[in-house]
């Protein structure tokens, strides 16, 4: 069966969703028919006409990329810049454009990961996890239908608490009701009140999966009326959200720490605060990530890898940790490999599944 847009667009949003980018951010199908057919995809880190050109050259009529190249709201299509001028090339030439972003940076098996990965770092954490992201689903089930219950709601990604599955918990009680005239009660007569054993069910729940979850539930139950509560949570979610943290192997020097950022990551430079003390606890954020200084110092970091940082922000070292820039592109780098990864795993062979030779990375350095 062909392969569709709308198929690689759900994968990609199983491993990264939708609900997890920053609320300025624009992920998703930046153009394209999602019902076409997927003949190749070409995997870079942004999207511009030069990609555009490599895709149809290639024989790729998808580009997945980490950037979206709809950023802002376009008011007109004219080929006044580089994006109106992508997007109207993409659509005259049927190449789809996909983009995995902030919702891709915000996982745990995401962008920050995958540059831990490099790095070499053990204990890995989320810098700072999201809240507001966890609901928790109650519903009160006879026993003997329990488990069933259980497990439809498990298979809708209910219940997952860290490395932790099918975790729930289970209290009995006693339920009354009085079904109306025209019902069909599992369990009592119509209009007569009724007293029977239940279950109090609890599972948590991310709240971008409730609709499906809410489905399995009423499938799965056994009652006409199904009674559920389901309540957001201010819990952080600890799979969910900016940067991350781990170790080292063993202690380093500032200057071993920097030549090992130059030899994993292949960058000429390295900018950075001057720091005396050994590195072992690492924090990072692919991109531009000043914003997450105050958690690196916070989790304990001798040092934080990002990118971009501005003259004004080195300041926010303060002597406790070394800041260090790598470059915007730099730490984004291995992002097509997460997604070659997780379209390979998923649709094998089925297309030609191909990385962009053209380099979109706008910085050159002078030696």
């Amino acid at each position: 069966m062909p392969v569709t847009v709308q198929d690689l667009a759900r994968v990609l949003e199983r491993a990264a969703p939708l609900a997890y980018q920053e609320s300025y951010d624009n992920a998703g199908l930046q153009c394209g028919n999602p019902y076409m057919e997927v003949r190749g995809v070409l995997i870079a880190l942004d999207c511009t006409p030069a990609i555009v050109d490599e895709a149809l050259r290639r024989g790729c009529n998808v580009v997945v990329a980490h950037h979206p190249v709809v950023f802002k709201p376009l008011k007109r299509l004219t080929g006044a810049n580089e994006v109106e001028q992508t997007i109207i090339k993409a659509i005259k030439n049927d190449v789809a454009i996909y983009a995995a972003h902030t919702n891709l940076d915000n996982v745990l098996q995401g962008v920050n990961r995958k540059l831990a990965d490099k790095l070499g770092l053990q204990n890995l954490q989320i810098l700072d996890p999201k809240s507001g992201t966890l609901g928790k689903l109650i519903t009160y089930v006879p026993p003997s239908h329990t488990e069933a219950v259980l497990q439809a709601l498990y298979q809708a990604g209910a219940g997952q608490v860290g490395e932790y599955s099918e975790c729930s918990f289970r209290m009995e009680g006693n339920g009354t009701f009085t079904p109306g005239a025209g019902t069909n009660p599992h369990t009592g007569t119509p209009l007569q009140p009724e007293t029977t054993r239940e279950e109090r069910v609890e599972v948590l729940l991310p709240l971008h999966l409730q609709s499906a979850a809410l489905r399995a539930l009423q499938q799965a139950h056994p009652y006409e009326e199904v009674a559920y509560e389901l309540i957001k949570l201010e819990n952080t979610h600890q799979d969910v959200g900016s940067g991350m943290v781990g170790d080292l192997p063993a202690e380093m020097s500032p200057q071993e720490f920097r030549r090992r950022l130059r030899e994993a990551l292949g960058v000429p430079v390295v900018k950075y605060t001057g720091f005396e003390k050994p590195i072992r606890r690492v924090a990072l954020c692919g991109g531009a990530g000043s914003f997450l200084i105050g958690k690196a110092r916070a989790a304990g970091a001798q040092a934080y890898v990002t990118g971009d940082l501005k003259y004004h922000e080195y300041f926010g070292a303060e002597g406790r940790l070394m800041l260090c820039d790598v470059g915007h592109f730099e730490s984004e780098q291995f992002t097509g490999e997460i997604f070659r990864d997780l379209l390979t795993d998923n649709f094998g062979s089925t297309f030609a599944l191909l990385t962009a030779e053209t380099l979109t990375n706008p910085v050159r350095y002078d030696f």
